[in-house]
């Protein structure tokens, strides 16, 4: 905001700092909350967004929306500003830089460093995405690094600036307009303005090889538009990398955003290669290819009068060309531009013998514009048409014979746990290979977990299932753990570590007559998570087990009011589908004996746990961050925890009050 000095005032709970930053829709500065003494980040739009009152009325709607996306890789919306001409959105500060300053020091990163970083990109892409909103933006100068963020800490981001580019473009969900930066926009944002899900996985894609060769992939000589345009037309260049990892890539990059895997399972195919690659040092940057290679065909357009030099006839398609994007020299900056409503020129795509007048004839002065016009944004119109008919820019991949294969995932529960389940059926032994990969977020998660393993079809015997490689199973019983629940199983798979994953492999005898076996399996594997779903969340059940599956949230309860200079008791209570548990709680400070078996599985003990002041100085903490004292007398008080994944936790208010008071 041009003109604002230092310590100037937003709103009344607001003071500016200093200017942090600088982007399309506005300028960033560190504030402090005059509340609580925090630091703060104020996005504060450009006066001309302030004054648009359409715009105001938006973010207003959406204040609820933008409120919900709590997320641990997500930086979270606490605050917006509307008076006079301000309007500033107020978020967490996130004080380790961003992952472009990373890049801008070493160039590439190794890839287990890459993917595990991805991975938490991918998971706070999906959190808003369960919400209906589109990021547009996803770049590594949106993501924000926590001061522990480093190799043993990957995942330690945050993404920032969720739902901003929807609201400025007017929708939520499926937005019209150009906004991006055209190195990581998606051809569909590209050749029709429009932005969906996919688009931020696509856009995550080309950040993943960005971390990998240390360029985006279609960079190189042009303007914007010959990015754009490399976009909708070339090739991937490839990498030098394991053909799992390609795969998962190119699988990101796909030019038809309905090929393209959902956000939530590009996360678990990152954190599945991450050992896979974990030893494989950084990439040499990667220098531009002198020339790209095209996906597909050039399609050659013809207009009425120019004669076909095919002899067979073809059909005569009318095309709505719509003007060529207005993209400027290539930079890595946002750009913002509405698409103005057209009045489209029709251009004939392909003659008829019929048609065509005998003898060659030169076209006139604007065909010659429409022929141009239509060649620069030809292959965007082309893609559109096909995908909006419901068709593909290219075949899609045939299966190889063998088992018939299923997949599903879960999306990530609130302590970090995520699961994935794959099925593959050999109709020749009558049984289904499962494999269940269970992945950790920010702490290191234990078991038992509840999977239950149904028969073939509803109402079916439970199958006699057989658990490989050492895993430790056994049948659900209700009377130790409270969930009545049939073919229920009680696996456990050890340790899973912090950012990685853990498999078990069972062997299900179950047969298949339905003649569409694929459907079939599919459908099994999908009825075996709702029913595990449909158990841990059962608001009926009271009990303690399987906490990693159905801890809900954690209270920070303390005593409403305490005296100045004496420590402050807390206590962690479980928050289950059945609400809040004030019998068995995780953890009290101070601590006494050792810590509960739930506060094991679902943070790694006591070294999940840290406690801080919320209460602008008027509390102590200990070095470890365990136990809490009272400093200074304060009307109202807060401490802040972080227990595991759980990492915004902050207690009811309470007094810090004199002594003899």
């Amino acid at each position: 905001m041009v003109g604002k000095k230092f310590d100037d005032a937003l709103g009344a709970s607001y003071r500016l700092v200093e200017k942090v930053g600088q982007g399309a829709t506005g300028a960033v500065w560190a504030a402090t909350d005059l509340r609580t003494g925090e630091r703060v980040a104020a996005k504060l739009l450009y006066p001309q967004h302030a004054a648009d009152r359409d715009l105001v009325g938006r973010f207003i709607q959406e204040r609820a929306v933008l409120e919900s996306l709590r997320h641990p890789n997500i930086v979270g919306f606490r605050d917006l500003v509307v008076e006079g001409e301000q309007l500033a959105i107020v978020m967490d500060f996130v004080a380790g830089g961003s992952l472009r300053d990373r890049l801008d020091t070493s160039r590439t990163l190794p890839p287990g460093t890459a993917l595990a970083a991805m991975a938490a990109v991918l998971d706070a892409l999906a959190a808003s995405h369960e919400h209906d909103v589109v990021h547009r933006d996803v770049k590594p100068d949106n993501v924000l690094l926590d001061p522990e963020w480093g190799p043993q800490d990957p995942g330690a981001l945050r993404v920032s600036d969720f739902g901003i580019a929807s609201v400025m473009m007017g929708d939520a969900k499926s937005t019209t307009g150009l906004i991006g930066t055209p190195e990581y926009m998606s051809p569909e944002l590209i050749y029709s303005g429009r932005a969906g899900f996919a688009s931020d996985v696509y856009s995550a894609g080309i950040m993943a090889y960005e971390l990998l060769a240390g360029r985006t992939p279609f960079a190189g000589p042009g303007t914007d538009y010959a990015v754009a345009h490399r976009h909708v037309q070339s090739r991937v260049p490839v990498l030098d990398v394991p053909e799992p990892l390609w795969e998962l890539l190119s699988g990101m990059l796909e030019k038809d955003p309905g090929r393209r895997p959902g956000a939530q399972e590009a996360a678990a195919s990152c954190r599945e290669l991450v050992l896979l690659v974990a030893q494989l040092p950084a990439l040499e940057p990667v220098e531009a290819p002198e020339e790209f290679e095209g996906a597909h065909p050039m399609t050659v357009v013809r207009s009425p009068g120019v004669e076909s030099a095919a002899a067979e006839s073809r059909p005569t398609a009318v095309v709505d060309i719509s003007p060529e994007p207005e993209l400027d020299a290539p930079s890595g900056a946002t750009r913002l531009r509405p698409v103005t409503p057209h009045q489209p020129e029709q251009v004939q795509l392909g003659t008829t013998g019929a048609e065509s007048a005998p003898g060659p004839r030169r076209p006139g002065k604007r065909m010659v514009s429409l022929i141009i016009g239509a060649a620069m944004v030809l292959v965007g119109v082309s893609a559109f048409a096909i995908l909006r008919g419901g068709g593909h820019l290219f075949p899609p991949h045939r299966r190889n014979s063998g088992p018939v294969k299923a997949s599903q995932q879960d999306q990530a529960l609130p302590t970090g746990l995520g699961i994935r389940r794959e099925a593959g059926y050999d109709a020749s032994s009558g049984s289904v290979n499962l494999t269940i990969t269970y992945t950790a977020q920010k702490a290191p998660l234990e078991g038992p977990f509840l999977e239950v393993v149904p028969g073939a079809a509803d109402g079916a015997a439970c199958p006699d299932v057989t658990w490989l490689g050492g895993a430790r199973a056994g049948h659900n019983l209700t009377t130790t753990s409270g969930l009545s629940v049939d073919c229920g199983w009680s696996v456990d798979p050890g340790q899973v570590p912090a950012g990685q994953n853990l498999q078990v492999q069972a062997q299900v005898p179950v047969t298949f007559d339905d003649g569409d076996e694929e459907s079939a399996v599919q459908a099994w594997l999908d009825r075996a998570a709702a029913a595990t779903t449909a158990a841990v969340t059962d608001s009926s059940v009271e009990s303690t087990h399987y906490p990693v599956q159905r801890l809900q949230d954690i209270t920070v309860k303390t005593p409403d009011k305490v005296v100045n200079q004496s420590g402050l008791e807390i206590s962690l209570l479980p928050v289950w589908p059945s609400g809040q548990d004030d019998l068995n709680p995780l953890y009290k400070s101070p601590s006494t004996g050792k810590p509960s078996s739930m506060l094991e599985a679902v943070a790694g003990g006591e070294s999940g746990v840290r406690f801080s002041d919320g209460c602008a100085g008027a509390l102590t903490v200990t070095s470890d961050g365990l136990n809490v004292a009272a400093q200074q007398v304060a009307d109202s008080c807060t401490v802040d925890a972080q227990v595991g994944n759980f990492t915004d936790l902050t207690s009811s208010s309470f007094q810090i009050a004199a002594h003899g008071s």
